[in-house]
């Protein structure tokens, strides 16, 4: 076969080096559904991220016009000798998606562009007032509106020609001036045409011709000329007339006259304080009784980030930061002589401090004691603490042996400082006071991000922000069976198909319970890759080579089968899948599999088996194998521990979708959380649990979710939480600094005969503060250059050649090695390098035990897997003294483990909980439930369906109930193997 043919068939690669690869052969077939696996560490994601992925988008890059390619920057060519049979790559990884606020589901997805082109062409205006449907407005009709203004009101008739849009329009002036208009208003300032009016270019604009300029009269003639002048306005503005009255100043405004620096940046207001206002009318929808009127309904009318569409008083984010009195006031057990108000008690209480003696004289003057706990005082005196008193009360203030007596009002601890945060211009002050801030749900839209006028559209008697609420179960129901008119129909057949598309395709990867307004910062790793998962699906492409990281994190089997088909729905319309994956039912539906090993790290990188799922299975030499065919398997225990007798009783939890539930969680043994995707696992255990729990222990105020109380939580002294959020955020943040190791290194440095001769401490051996690190790259062992618009360059450091410290620091040894040669030891190198240091032994083997004796000590932490940072943190858990009362949090911490690596977890988790502490798991993978000591079972299903407790107890408890868990808990409980792995096993028995 040619070797073009060759390349149409086959993924080939030769010399693959990347990382831990070890000069690895492969061939691929393409067009497949490809699972790559192995133990955590071996090289897989080296394999398919950093070698296949990497290639395909360096060439796919190259292929680019040198025009595009200079937006994109140079991408480095990964360790490979020949690459070949490759397509345009598609990387869908576990990275969460970015915080952006402004970012949800329905946007990421693109349903929501579809929903506001919807919503703009067959929508049903309503007044958001008096809730009547709404129609165009006649000239007529604008007139009387007008007229009943009032008599005597100066009016100017305003046509808008530009709105919001960069440029200096110059061209629009002369054209104007030339049909003999005199006057614009150009951003809200009236100018005169013969003025030489330059505007920037690169700022938006809104520019309104003024038509006419008239004083409000009753007579025929007013009305006729007025109609005229409409009618003009209507032609230039399309269809839109702004009326600028001006009415004069009103007496408030007199009053207030000298005091306009209070008022800064409120000129809406003080525009209507001086009788100047103004109102759109429209004559294609207007509510005439109440006199509101729409711009026009068009599609950015729906759109949160465009100033057309977004509420005002939020600017579309649906929320807003606003004093927390919870957290004023965190321990309401505490009085005022007790600093009860934290921003007022900084340092101890004392008499002499001015907010002490504000609060004294406050306290006198209503007569209840500094000394009464808060909880106790009435709500009066607490609403006069927070937000003021109305009336003036008698303050008497020391300050330097002098005393000050004055009477005013009392202006309340959130109110002043609410007016401190938006008058200071110090960063300091304004950081301090917001910690006692926290986001609230906009008074105005309610949380919907959208002006009045968006939220009174409606399309089959529902609202943009009704239908983006509704789960997308609801949601895909409701677009199923959406009754619309003939003409309705027809406008929009095309937009309903896209859709009911999508939303058919998120159902398919499992996230049926999630809603589209969701924000995308509160996605998990697994569900944000599912969504742009579909988001592919949807795009349509063809030829693509995609490649997946685990895309089976935090679903339930049942939920897994529909992503498998979703996944095969992909490779049949003519693209290559590759799937980083551990979980079995994925790598039995795989049409060829890769096993990587056969350990991890220096022992990883190379290919132990490859074929169908049915050779992976023969092969003696694969772990996998062995564990797919049962020749190996996770034990089942034969006894299960029992409680200790105390529980952690959570009553009414409804946080999210809980439904008022009662929990009771077993101390003293493992327990396993479970339930279909969405059914309040995370909820529970992460939001009530966890912050719950953690805020009575500590005597702090956390954001706990909601329940009516806990008990038991005396039977705890710590509560841990161990999840894979990074270790660190920056490349100074490596393994050895986040559990304490290093510092026990540098010491041992420090003690050295040739350190202690040149005076040397344990700082100098620190990349992060100055003395021993390279000062060229300050510790950082690369330079960033900065390409302006290309994406920044990293290049090794030329003094230091990446080693992060000077030439004086690197002289001195331990046992032969400087400190950047022990960093750059793997943890299974440093633990016979460190045999008789217990201090360091102790950390070094907790790190092997979890399996991760391959990573480096001096690793980046930007570069470790949500999988490893969980690890790594519990490693550290497990090197300190155990109390023996601990209550420990794992969240899916099988993310990123092999088989082999479950078994290693568990015997972990199995010695944390033997030593008497109790240790709580949320997880789907059935290795683990099956050897847990009692099972919650949350659903019965996801979202709206879900938030109820349907099962608990043992494993085989559980198994013997009509829950999803139960069903499939009872096949492996029964014959210890899935039934498709034993299906494939009966086949192969038969041939």
């Amino acid at each position: 076969m040619s070797s073009d043919n060759l390349s149409k068939n086959k993924i080939v690669l030769k010399g693959a080096r990347e990382h831990n690869l070890q000069n690895l052969n492969l061939s691929l077939p393409r067009d497949k559904f490809i699972v790559i696996t192995g133990l955590s560490g071996s090289g897989k994601s080296s394999l398919a991220f950093d070698t296949i992925y990497a290639e395909g988008q360096r060439r796919y890059v190259e292929s680019l016009s040198a025009y595009a390619r200079q937006f994109l920057g140079q991408m480095k060519k990964p360790e490979i000798d020949y690459i070949e049979g490759l397509s345009p790559a598609i990387s869908i990884d576990q990275k969460t998606t970015k915080m952006n606020p402004r970012s949800t589901v329905g946007t990421i997805t693109e349903i929501y562009d579809y929903l506001r082109l919807l919503f703009a062409r067959i929508g049903t205006p309503h007044c958001y007032n008096c809730g009547k449907e709404i129609s165009p407005q006649t000239t007529g009709q604008i007139v009387e509106s007008i007229v009943e203004e009032g008599k005597g009101i100066k009016i100017q008739v305003l046509a808008p020609v530009v709105r919001d849009r960069k440029g200096e329009h110059q061209k629009i002036f002369e054209n104007l001036q030339n049909k003999g208009f005199v006057r614009v208003r150009v951003d809200g300032e009236i100018k005169d045409l013969e003025e030489n009016i330059k505007l920037p270019k690169t700022i938006k604009h809104t520019i309104e011709v003024v038509v006419d300029r008239l004083i409000i009269r009753e007579d025929i003639d007013f009305q006729r000329r007025l109609a005229d002048s409409i009618e003009t306005a209507l032609s230039f503005g399309e269809g839109i007339v702004t009326i600028l009255f001006d009415k004069g100043p009103t007496k408030e405004s007199t009053q207030k006259k000298g005091n306009s620096s209070k008022n800064k940046g409120k000129n809406k207001k003080n525009k209507e304080e001086s009788g100047i206002y103004e109102k759109v009318y429209s004559e294609h929808f207007a509510c005439v009784d109440c006199g509101i009127n729409f711009e026009e309904i068009s599609p950015r009318m729906f759109s949160f980030n465009s100033p057309h569409g977004a509420c005002p008083e939020c600017n579309g984010l649906g929320s807003k930061m606003e004093m927390d009195p919870d957290l004023i006031v965190p321990n309401k057990e505490l009085s005022l002589n007790e600093g009860a108000i934290v921003p007022w008690s900084r340092s101890k209480p004392n008499k002499e401090n001015y907010y002490h003696q504000m609060l004294l004289a406050v306290a006198t003057n209503f007569g209840f004691s500094m000394d009464t706990p808060f909880k106790d005082l009435k709500k009066e005196e607490q609403t006069i603490i927070l937000y003021g008193s109305k009336e003036k009360i008698p303050f008497k203030f020391k300050r330097r042996n002098k005393s000050y007596n004055v009477k005013r009002k009392f202006e309340g601890v959130i109110t002043r400082m609410e007016r401190q945060y938006l008058e200071t211009k110090s960063n300091y002050s304004r950081s301090y006071i917001s910690k006692f801030m926290s986001d609230h749900s906009c008074h105005v839209c309610g949380g919907k991000r959208l002006r009045p006028e968006a939220l009174s559209v409606t399309v089959s008697e529902k609202s943009i922000a009704e239908v983006v609420a509704m789960p997308i179960k609801d949601c895909y129901k409701f677009f199923q069976n959406i009754e619309l008119n003939e003409r309705e129909l027809f406008i929009a057949k095309e937009v309903l198909k896209e859709i009911n598309e999508r939303l058919k395709f998120l159902v398919d990867v499992g996230l049926d319970y999630i809603t589209m307004e969701r924000s995308s910062g509160t996605l998990s790793g697994g569900e944000a890759q599912r969504i742009r998962l579909a988001t592919q699906i949807g795009s349509g492409l063809v030829g693509v080579l995609y490649i997946l990281d685990e895309p089976s994190i935090g679903l339930h089997q049942r939920d897994n089968v529909r992503l498998i088909e979703t996944l095969k729905r992909l490779r049949d319309i003519g693209n290559t899948l590759v799937v980083v994956e551990h979980d079995e039912e994925t790598i039995l539906s795989a049409d060829y599999v890769v096993d990587i090993g056969p350990g991890a790290g220096e022992h990883g990188g190379k290919v132990v088996a490859s074929g169908t799922p049915t050779e992976i299975m023969d092969s003696p030499d694969s772990i996998t194998g062995n564990y797919l065919s049962r020749r190996e398997s996770i034990p089942i225990n034969k006894t299960r521990r029992s409680s200790n007798g105390n529980y952690i009783k959570i009553k009414g939890a409804k946080e999210n979708n809980l439904k008022d539930i009662n929990v009771d969680i077993p101390l003293g043994v493992f327990t396993c959380v479970t339930g279909v995707s969405g059914s309040g696992k995370s909820s529970l255990i992460n939001q009530v649990l966890y912050k719950g729990l953690n805020g009575i222990l500590n005597h702090k105020h956390s954001f706990a979710g909601k329940f009516d109380s806990m008990e038991g939580t005396g039977n705890v002294d710590k509560i841990i939480i161990i999840n894979q959020t990074p270790i660190g955020r920056t490349p100074r943040s490596n393994p050895a600094t986040y559990t304490g190791l290093f510092t026990h290194i540098r010491e041992i440095f420090a003690e050295t005969p040739e350190s202690k001769a040149r005076g040397y401490k344990p700082g100098r051996f620190s990349f992060n503060v100055k003395g021993g690190r390279c000062e060229a790259c300050s510790g950082d062992g690369i330079i960033q250059i900065e390409m302006h618009f290309l994406a920044d360059v990293y290049v090794p450091c030329e003094v230091c050649k990446g080693k992060r410290y000077n030439d004086e620091t690197l002289d001195i040894r331990y046992k032969g090695k400087n400190i950047y040669e022990v960093l750059e030891m793997t943890v299974e190198e440093a633990l016979g390098f460190f045999e008789n240091i217990p201090k360091i032994k102790k950390k070094l083997q907790t790190l092997d035990d979890v399996g991760l004796g391959y990573i480096k000590l001096g690793q980046s932490a930007t570069t470790l897997s949500g999988g490893e940072a969980q690890r790594i943190k519990l490693a550290k858990e497990l090197s300190k003294q155990s109390t023996g009362k601990t209550l420990y949090i794992l969240d899916e911490p099988t993310t990123g483990l092999h088989f082999a690596d479950i078994k290693r977890l568990l015997s972990v988790l199995d010695r944390l909980t033997d030593s008497g502490n109790s240790v709580v798991v949320i997880e789907h993978n059935l290795d683990v439930i099956k050897t847990a000591d009692y099972i919650i079972d949350l659903g019965p299903e996801g979202g709206d369906g879900g938030g109820e407790v349907v099962a608990t107890g043992t494993p085989e408890e559980i198994a013997k109930t009509d829950t999803y868990t139960g069903k499939f808990l009872n096949n492996i409980l029964s014959e210890n193997i899935t039934p498709l792995a034993k299906k494939l096993v009966d086949e192969k028995m038969s041939k």
